[in-house]
């Protein structure tokens, strides 16, 4: 199947180079090229891509913005990789909030784009142990989470309760398995039921989830980094 890729960037050079890069593979089609983030909207409204590398500063409306609107009407449809010049702890932060399945800087190699491109296509997250880090130090500053989110917690079962504090820790399913004494088969299935429950579309939502809503704290125990 061939992955639809809508390209972001107010930088027409940046633009057109990531593009190339992703022309090149069979598997990709850049369906369309955006300045800003008001035509990022709607050009996802008229190709519907699979995956949208969006950058963040950008005029008329920024990528943050564009992204939760984005995302907003097309659902799991379509995923979006946040790109910047910039490594900002607000940045990340705000970028997985409003939905972004990952965050990369625009010096990343070619080869390192493309698997990107794949993962997020996948349903899986780019949140890489340095990032989940990060988020935790935000969390840190913050603090404790709502009533609301704890009624949503409540829709878990205990299994799956332990399992997302798991994926709050930063553990993969391997990981996971070993820790809870279960099978990887068994881990995704836990992993997919609590998405699903909490209304989630990828492990990125779910970290920010388990620190928000308090079932995971600072301090726990970090596996993976």
């Amino acid at each position: 199947m061939t992955l639809r890729v809508l390209v972001v960037d107010d930088q027409a050079l940046v633009r057109r180079g990531f593009a190339m890069v992703l022309e090149h593979q069979g598997d990709i089609e850049v369906v369309a090229e955006a300045s800003t983030g008001l035509e990022a909207i709607t050009a996802a409204r008229v190709h519907a891509p699979d995956v949208i590398l969006m950058d963040i500063r950008m005029p008329e409306l920024d990528g943050l913005e564009a992204t939760a609107r984005i995302l907003n009407e097309s659902g799991d449809s379509t995923r979006v990789i946040v790109l910047t010049t910039f490594d900002p702890d607000e940045y990340i932060y705000r970028a997985l909030r409003a939905g972004a399945s990952g965050f990369l800087l625009k010096d990343i190699p070619p080869e390192e784009l493309v698997a990107a491109v794949r993962t997020v296509a996948d349903g899986r997250a780019l949140l890489g142990p340095d990032i989940t880090r990060r988020l935790i130090e935000q969390f840190a500053r913050q603090g404790g989470g709502s009533s609301a989110l704890a009624e949503r917690l409540e829709r878990l079962t205990g299994r799956e309760q332990e399992a997302l504090r798991c994926v709050g820790d930063g553990m993969n399913n391997q990981e996971i398995a070993r820790h809870l004494g279960i099978g990887p088969a068994t881990v995704k299935t836990h992993v997919s039921s609590l998405l699903s429950k909490l209304g989630l579309r990828d492990r990125a939502q779910a970290v920010v989830f388990a620190y928000e809503s308090g079932l995971a704290t600072v301090g726990s125990k970090q596996i993976g980094y």
